[in-house]
């Protein structure tokens, strides 16, 4: 099927028609008539099912670029030599097969040099040659796509691991007698957000947790996610005194946020050397739990602001007496959000406060029955496992886990 060249000032849609079932999509672009008769000859004698659609010059080809294959000559009206060719792979062509009258191998060379699939030379060509060349121009090119996509998802990969990495750490514990569970969940896509968390003992015994949740969705919030969490246990690990982290923390926001308006919610939990009382600063953040059952949230009396908020007011801890058995919750706000059942109901505080104590009943019954741990995260594991199966299906945000608990 051979398209007519438009002539000059002629206002038809330049779209290209829908191939053929199997046909290759070729583009001859040739400004000798006799010439481009030939090309439909050869192709015809190759047996090779195309949609063919001709143009007379560079200008016209650039705007029909959603094809298979390019058959370009070298000598049009507009451009010549490898400029032409030049021109034509930057603005995205996909595979080209250069036919020209210039049977000159060094132009050969330098054509395939700048990214022609090959080189043919119209006096030397017959069928059976260009309809190889433009199969193989366009199967080398589609390899060479697959190659780019296999490359671009083994960078995402790594970066992948790189952020989660720095957004899900190990936690740097060194007391046994110290519980210490985390857990994370990506979102709908499967991809990291901007939830963090970590948790720090620094030398005289006294442990920081921080769970933190970027606002938005997307690379931007999971780069800076993973800055907050790494500039965080950076002040613990110099240490700075605990009522200054978070303020300088902000700092760090401000100086690395890509947009002025994106904010930072957090909880930070500190735990005195002797385990019996902790300190509670929240930043703008969901309450966390004290496990019971019955399991409670704890006091939001001193409640402060989010981070990268441009309100007064800092951060004032609230003492929490914990006595010589406890356990603590924090977590992200993607646990509260999921929605139960498919419906628009969201699970709020009363439905995570009704899963935590569903997850400890089944833990007490593991532990009556003589079973084993669960294994890697024990009761947060089980709570993001309950929200999900709540929700349906993989919860539309992330959710960021902590438990510390001690003599229960």
């Amino acid at each position: 099927m051979t398209h007519a060249p438009a002539a000059a000032g002629d206002a038809r849609d330049h779209a290209l028609p829908p191939a053929r079932d199997g046909a290759i999509r070729l583009l001859l672009v040739e400004d000798d008539d006799g010439d481009a008769l030939l090309v439909r000859e050869h192709l015809d004698d190759a047996g090779l099912v195309v949609d063919l659609t001709w143009v007379r010059s560079l200008d016209e080809a650039l705007e029909r670029l959603d094809v298979d294959c390019v058959l370009l000559d070298l000598g049009l009206p507009d451009a010549m030599g490898i400029g032409a060719l030049e021109r034509l792979l930057d603005a995205g062509a996909p595979a080209v097969v250069v036919l020209t009258g210039l049977a000159d191998a060094d132009a050969g060379i330098q054509a395939v040099a700048a990214g022609a699939q090959d080189y043919l030379v119209k006096g030397e060509v017959d069928g059976g040659l260009l309809g190889r060349s433009v199969r193989y121009a366009v199967q080398r090119r589609r390899l060479e796509a697959t190659d780019r996509e296999l490359y671009r998802s083994l960078v995402r990969a790594e970066e992948t691991t790189r952020l989660e990495r720095a957004l899900l750490p190990t936690p740097a514990v060194r007391d046994g007698g110290l519980e210490v569970l985390v857990g994370y969940r990506a979102g709908r896509e499967g991809l990291l957000g901007g939830d963090f968390y970590d948790v720090v003992e620094r030398a005289d015994g006294t442990v920081l947790a921080l769970v933190g949740d970027v606002c938005g969705h997307g690379p931007d919030e999971a780069a800076l996610g993973a800055t907050l969490r790494t500039a965080w246990r950076t002040l613990v690990l110099a240490g700075v005194p605990v009522q200054d982290i978070l303020g300088l923390l902000e700092r760090v926001l401000a100086f690395e946020r890509a947009r002025p308006e994106v904010f930072t919610t957090a909880t930070m939990l500190v735990v005195a050397p002797d385990r019996t009382s902790a300190d509670l600063y929240q930043a703008g953040h969901p309450a966390p739990i004290l496990l019971g059952p019955p399991s409670t949230l704890l006091p939001t009396q001193r409640r402060g602001r989010a981070l990268g908020i441009p309100v007064s007011g800092g951060w004032e801890p609230e003492r929490l007496e914990l006595g010589s058995s406890w356990r603590v919750l924090l977590y992200t706000d993607g646990l509260l959000e999921a929605t139960v059942r498919g419906g628009p109901e969201r699970l709020g505080k009363a439905g995570l406060l009704a899963v935590v104590d569903d997850a400890l009943a089944a833990e007490l019954a593991r532990a009556g029955g003589g079973l084993d741990d669960e294994g890697p995260g024990g009761v947060v594991a089980r709570v993001l496992h309950a929200v999900r199966e709540l929700h349906g299906g993989d919860l539309v945000d992330d959710a960021a886990a902590v438990l510390l608990g001690w003599g229960a």
